[in-house]
């Protein structure tokens, strides 16, 4: 009894002892002062208890016409950090410094939000990184790091829009994503248009000459003097694992299947998709091909290619996997092969072959009962993208030749600066 009471006591002063230089190992361990060499391995408790601050990386832009160009950019950006804050540019902003964005600030805002790699964003960015808003990002937003491509952002002055983020060490740059850009494929969307009078005709090819600069010259699958311009764009299958998620779905996943040419994807395309993965567990879109587009829509479209229309639909966040060349037609080896439990499309399309009761594509799925008709959140069609740049041409024409001239304006100052 006596040595059980001893042992009570005993074990008492050593569990205070050991809690006392436990908590002293604590307060210098949490306050960075624990000297090495201690022998607190990999697996200490300690370590578990002080956990390595994420590090917050900013990466702003205008995301006019969201191109998987822009995507590969934020995977890039998100890839430098554990969280990725996104500010997208007002249209006040970009009108002063490019000229009129063709998506308005809120459709921008759904593609930025839509993309799979990013936790954050801002709205209303500035177009240049100023010391009041740098100061607010690494204060406000826990900004470690500040992101930008390899391309110059100029502004019209002829000066770097990042000089500040550099200057004050907190700048990472990441590789642009060559074969495609806003301007390039504004260009695709010029040529695409065919019923244009014959008076119209000079200033069309003017401004196909402006907005391909730097480019090849322009090809057409028609053999003929308008179609669409064949894009550089060459995938890889590192790419594609890139952008993928590597994930099938599970045993008993409800597998939704949602189809369509996803060109030019837009708004209306990620707001049908989010619309469409609500009404189960893993979402599969079919992409066509770029004859069956063509075939449906004229030999004008689509202007983006199959492999670009597939990246910037695998790029959102809705979506968990594609076919890429998807048949037009829903069989049913296509819904056995990939067990989809509802086949769904929305009602804001380029064309109403859903609802006809000949040669649908749909009549299978709709024969079984499983499809289902979706009321599109946005009226946004690809024809809409491209009403916008026929409209406004002349504008878009001085926007370019806005571009060039503050970048004509940088590398002149730039080759100065150096001596060269």
């Amino acid at each position: 009894m006596v040595w059980e009471k001893e042992k009570i006591v005993g074990s008492c002063i050593a569990g205070g002892a050991a809690f006392a230089v436990g908590a002293s190992f604590l307060h210098l361990f949490l306050k960075g002062e624990l000297p090495l060499g201690l022998g607190l391995g990999l697996s200490s408790p300690w370590r578990i208890l002080r956990k390595r601050k994420p590090v917050r990386v900013y990466m702003d832009g205008c995301f006019d016409m969201m191109h998987y160009g822009h995507c590969n950019a934020l995977r890039q950006a998100r890839a430098l950090g554990d969280q990725l804050v996104v500010g997208v540019v007002s249209d006040e902003e970009i009108i002063a410094n490019k000229g009129p964005p063709v998506t308005p600030l809120h459709e921008r805002m759904t593609m930025v939000k839509a993309v799979k790699w990013v936790d954050e964003v801002i709205s209303d960015a500035p177009y240049a990184i100023t010391e009041e808003f740098m100061k607010k990002l690494f204060d406000e937003y826990d900004i470690d790091y500040i992101i930008h491509g390899d391309d110059p952002c100029v502004l019209p002055d002829g000066t770097d829009a990042y000089a500040l983020a550099k200057k004050a060490g907190r700048y990472k740059q990441i590789k642009r994503t060559e074969g495609v850009s806003s301007t390039d494929i504004v260009g695709r969307m010029l040529l695409c248009v065919r019923e244009r009078s014959v008076s119209d005709t000079h200033s069309r090819s003017s401004l196909q000459r402006q907005f391909s600069h730097g480019h090849s010259s322009p090809k057409f699958e028609d053999g003929g003097s308008s179609g669409t311009r064949v894009s550089h764009f060459l995938p890889t299958s590192r790419r594609i694992v890139q952008f993928s998620n590597g994930k099938g779905p599970g045993p008993d996943a409800r597998i939704i299947y949602i189809d369509g040419a996803f060109d030019l994807f837009h708004a209306g395309h990620v707001e049908i998709l989010r619309r469409a993965r609500e009404l189960g567990d893993f979402l599969l879109v079919g992409i066509h091909n770029d004859q069956t587009v063509s075939a449906k829509r004229g030999t004008h479209r689509p202007i983006m290619n199959l492999h670009e229309r597939s990246l910037s639909v695998l790029a959102c966040r809705y979506v968990d996997e594609v076919i890429i060349g998807a048949p037009w037609e829903v069989s049913k080896d296509t819904i056995t092969t990939f067990d989809i439990s509802l086949v769904v499309h929305g009602t804001v399309a380029e064309s109403d072959d859903f609802q006809k009761e000949e040669d649908n594509p749909y009549a299978v799925p709709i024969s079984m009962g499983i499809f289902q008709i979706l009321e599109s959140p946005l009226d946004i069609t690809t024809s809409t993208i491209i009403r916008r740049i026929v409209a406004n041409h002349e504008a878009y024409q001085k926007r370019n030749a806005k571009k060039e001239a503050s970048e004509k304006k940088y590398y002149e100052q730039k080759s100065f600066v150096s001596g060269d």
